[in-house]
């Protein structure tokens, strides 16, 4: 036997006292992945998404008004959205919105941690729930444009921290008097009209968890689960016959959650709320079997095991079964959220150009546009030639940026109308075109800050003084765009005021030939670009954006019309260097008008004859292998636009 001032027995001593620090090291292993899961996951949303999260404010809307709060009750689950409504348009400030989805995260984190007893050392399989609502979130992608559900980013997490709390509350009732059951039906009963979906997530939880609860009788326990099973069926239709009025019958169950529909159902998108519930599930299933397990460990005769290892000085062995398993659940949720984050290039820049269109960054629009290697969208072709037109530059520049027509990145059909149509209608001076898209989308997906901010620039620009102070009013009324209202809210009554303006003098000009309406199939590019070929006006803005539609449609008979009103607008100015090169290559190929005394730019000649020899000396080989050659000496010229750009696709 060792004495205790001995050499051995304080070397034993310190391997006992590595082996406990070991063990202490090891269990804060667990949680500091899940808080270095929230922290990185919110240094990439504000790295990567400021965009993106400026769009989703855009298109929300809060108002601090008692109709609003009306309106939000006409369905179940409607506390979700008047609070994800009131936590998005904080993303206004992008640092300040992602702060409160991470704390609403980590809140979620916390309750469910507490609500199924999970150990300290296990705190990662945390990281499963959390990957889950990061991906409803950062794989939204064009559903931005589609979803009708309010307040999307922060619902599913409101949403289940409310749920989960439910059943943390009646983990704590006692097992007598009926009290779980006869709580789990006015619970459901409470929480189905606040929070839908999730209400009724918490009575299956309560269902399940029930069946691993201590001190409860296996005849209690049935009549718990019939109880959860019946307040999951019977509240619905309840509030379906005798509450709410405006949902439907085979949504009743679903209230409180997205819809992913367009034209067909999309049920991959709803991967990570199966995942969630599954999570959730075997939490519960789990509840109780890490205290057995540890009680088994710390049994007399595995205490013993223990100090024989201690007395024989040997340390306690890595546990290997616990770290593979960390190692597979941070792989696992890493890989998922990295897998399914929505990273189309076009995506973000379409974004990033309207954030600048908002603010009248013509210039920052056109940075945006810059080639990056890919295929632009419409949209940015759309909002780049805007942004040089507002410039004066669109006729010497719009064929120095890419051309494309590349479909977005969705298997829904998205149409440019519902990403920059109306706002292409009121820059081209068509407000009523996009009074009615805004109207129309409104009444579909729900109003928006977006379509109401629109809707009061149109009012301006027509002159309607009491439409302009009816949107003026609600927009004074969110948190973040009064002082928007307020700024546009003094031209009201004042249209003179409009003409002098930079942003509305172009579009007041545009107007004089007065604004129709009809129908225009959805194609608002091809609807403007037909009403300027159509369209005569003495305006020069007007005659220039004829004769670029001209170009684009690359009609001979129509551009020289188009071509000879507009030079003699310029009234000896300088000739835009596109409509030049126009001009030169028509009658260089069909010689039925005279171009021999036009004073055409050396340049442009020059590119010409280059252009020719180049083709003439490739004949035998085919577009798909000539395009990059001639699009590295030509792309920025009119003559490459007309040999190798078409068949583009409207959308």
């Amino acid at each position: 036997m060792a004495d205790f001032g001995s050499p051995l027995f304080c070397i034993f001593a310190t391997d006992i006292a590595i082996n406990k620090e070991m063990n202490d090291k090891l269990k804060l292993l667990s949680p500091a992945l899940v808080v270095l899961a929230l922290l990185a996951t919110a240094c990439c949303l504000l790295v990567y998404e400021q965009a993106f999260l400026w769009k989703v404010q855009e298109m929300n809307l809060f108002l601090d008004t008692p109709l609003f709060l009306k309106q939000q009750m006409v369905t179940s689950g409607w506390l979700l959205t008047w609070l994800g409504c009131y936590f998005t348009e904080f993303f206004y400030h992008p640092a300040l919105g992602v702060t409160f989805l991470t704390l609403w995260w980590a809140a979620l984190l916390l309750v469910i941690w507490r609500t199924f007893r999970i150990p300290v050392r296990w705190t990662a399989v945390l990281l499963i729930p959390l990957a889950a609502i990061v991906i409803m979130n950062v794989d939204l992608g064009y559903w931005v444009y589609y979803l009708k559900l309010r307040g999307h980013f922060f619902v599913a997490a409101i949403g289940t921290t409310l749920a989960v709390a439910a059943v943390w509350l009646f983990r704590l009732l006692p097992a007598k008097y009926y009290l779980r059951p006869l709580y789990i039906f006015i619970c459901t009963g409470v929480l189905y009209p606040l929070i839908g979906f999730y209400g009724l997530l918490a009575a299956l939880l309560m269902g399940v968890l029930v069946w691993r609860l201590e001190k409860q009788a296996p005849t209690a326990r049935v009549i718990v689960s019939l109880v959860a099973v019946l307040s999951i069926v019977f509240w619905p239709l309840f509030c379906y016959n005798y509450v709410f009025c405006q949902t439907g019958i085979h949504n009743i169950w679903w209230t409180g959650l997205p819809m992913y529909w367009v034209d067909k159902e999309l049920p991959g998108f709803y991967i990570p709320y199966y995942i969630l519930v599954a999570s959730l599930i075997f939490l519960a299933l789990m509840f109780g079997m890490w205290e057995k397990k540890r009680t088994q460990e710390s049994s007399p005769k595995k205490a013993n095991a223990k100090k024989q290892n201690a007395k024989s000085g040997k340390l306690k062995e890595l546990p290997v079964r616990w770290l593979l398993i960390h190692v597979a659940i941070v792989i696992a949720a890493g890989y998922s959220v990295h897998r399914f984050w929505f990273k189309d290039p076009n995506f973000h820049k379409e974004f990033r150009m309207q954030q600048c269109m908002e603010n009248l960054d013509w210039e920052g629009v056109l940075r945006e546009a810059v080639s990056d290697g890919e295929e632009p969208t419409r949209a940015i072709v759309m909002m780049r030639n805007l942004a040089l037109f507002r410039l004066g530059r669109q006729g010497d520049e719009m064929y120095h940026y890419p051309d494309g027509s590349k479909p977005c990145n969705e298997p829904v059909p998205v149409r440019m109308m519902q990403v920059v149509g109306y706002s292409m209608y009121y820059n081209y001076g068509l407000a009523n075109y996009c009074h009615r898209w805004c109207l129309e989308q409104g009444v579909e997906f729900g109003f928006r800050a977006e379509y109401l901010k629109y809707l009061m620039r149109c009012a301006l620009v027509n002159g309607e003084t009491q439409e302009a102070r009816k949107y003026a009013s609600l927009l004074k009324h969110t948190r973040y765009h009064r002082a928007w209202a307020e700024k546009y809210e003094r031209f009201i009554g004042h249209y003179n005021l409009l003409k002098d303006n930079a942003e509305f003098s172009p579009i007041c000009r545009l107007m004089k030939n007065g604004d129709y309406l009809g129908t225009d199939q959805m194609m608002a590019e091809k609807f403007i670009i037909d009403r300027f070929l159509n369209t005569h006006d003495d305006d020069i803005l007007f005659k220039e954006l004829s004769l670029i539609a001209a170009l684009w449609k690359k009609d001979i008979e129509l551009f020289w019309p188009r071509f000879f009103d507009y030079a003699n607008s310029l009234k000896g100015a300088h000739m835009p260097v596109h409509f030049q090169e126009a001009a030169y290559l028509y009658g260089s190929l069909e010689h039925q008008v005279d171009i021999s005394n036009m004073p055409f730019d050396d340049q442009v000649k020059r590119n010409y004859d280059a252009f020719m020899d180049l083709a003439n000396n490739a004949t035998s080989e085919s577009e798909d292998v000539m395009r990059p050659i001639f699009y590295e000496r030509f792309g920025h010229t009119y003559y490459y636009n007309y040999f190798f750009v078409h068949d583009l696709y409207l959308y």
